[in-house]
């Protein structure tokens, strides 16, 4: 038997020695579900000092569940955790590589198991550069952008989503609204994915996405514990995937805990569209938080 971890949220700004308000009910399920709760200050996220909160020192490992954070970031919550003799589950390289596209996509074996996907790595684009490289790998097929690690979804059709990648005016609007609305936090570089035509369960009820048959799975160590719906909306009948669907990719992924998002392709079969830290994938809209933690602590056990 495995001894649970101690769960990491971030901390409330106005009341640090409670969880922050976006994970003040998480933080419940985990203590009810039986996981000790610790804190890190927001000052982490902004640059600034790590302050752990409720992290006694002592022998123990420690499970982060909060909002994606830069490499660096990760790394220097790493070391405060490893000086009060605790371990991070999820190491500084594992987080990495869960993220970053280019790792985790080499890692399960490209365009096999997931869309095919090309990278221009840097922070500054030329816009004819980019069109002429996109034309290059998906001449008149769609294709969608996103950097090593978040894509513009809910901005669709203005930064996501590129029709004909030889449309080279269209592809320079869409790769332009994407570096401007994030704004000079391009991580990485700049990811271009095929479109893949996967079955729909509906539009967004907000942005107007269109939603597709989507399913996150959390993994830890090797075994698939827990699955839901990715959207809280759309018409997701049927039976969701079996964990058979990423049977392939469980010993080649590095990492002890992490999110596979798999979508179901309109002619049939599942493909995985992401790799995601377990850490800061977020329980999916479709799923249950409390499901979720009972889930974990069942997989300590």
């Amino acid at each position: 038997m495995t001894s649970p971890p101690l769960i990491l949220f971030p901390s409330n700004p106005l009341r640090p020695s409670l969880p922050d308000a976006s994970f003040e009910q998480e933080a419940a399920h985990a203590a009810a579900a039986g996981f000790d709760v610790g804190l890190v200050d927001l000052e982490l996220y902004l640059g600034g000092e790590v302050k752990l909160r409720k992290v006694p020192e002592g022998s123990g490992e420690v499970l982060y569940r909060g909002w994606i954070l830069d490499v660096d970031a990760y790394r220097r919550m790493a070391d405060a955790i490893a000086a009060r003799g605790r371990l991070l589950i999820t190491d500084p390289a594992s987080y990495q590589h869960c993220y970053h596209l280019p790792e985790w996509y080499a890692a399960v074996g490209g365009a096999e198991r997931t869309p095919r996907s090309i990278w221009l790595p840097g922070a500054a684009f030329d816009l004819g550069a980019v069109a002429a490289e996109v034309c290059a790998a998906f001449g008149s097929g769609p294709a969608i952008i996103k950097d090593y690690v978040k894509s513009r979804k809910h901005e669709w059709f203005d930064a996501c989503f590129i029709p004909a990648a030889d449309d080279e005016e269209n592809v320079r609007r869409v790769v332009g609204n994407f570096l401007r609305l994030m704004d000079g936090h391009v991580v990485g570089g700049l990811v271009f994915r095929a479109f893949v035509d996967f079955a729909r369960v509906g539009i967004h009820s907000k942005s107007r996405l269109p939603l597709v048959r989507e399913y996150r799975f959390f993994v830890l160590d090797g075994r698939p514990f827990f699955i839901a719906p990715y959207w809280g909306e759309g018409d997701y009948r049927g039976e969701p995937p079996s964990a058979d669907v990423i049977a392939p990719i469980l010993p080649l992924v590095r990492s002890r805990f992490y999110a596979a998002d798999v979508a179901e392709q309109e002619s049939g079969g599942w493909l995985l569209v992401e790799l995601n830290d377990g850490g800061s994938a977020g329980v999916p809209e479709g799923g249950d938080p409390e499901a979720f933690y009972r889930a974990l602590q069942a997989a300590f056990a």
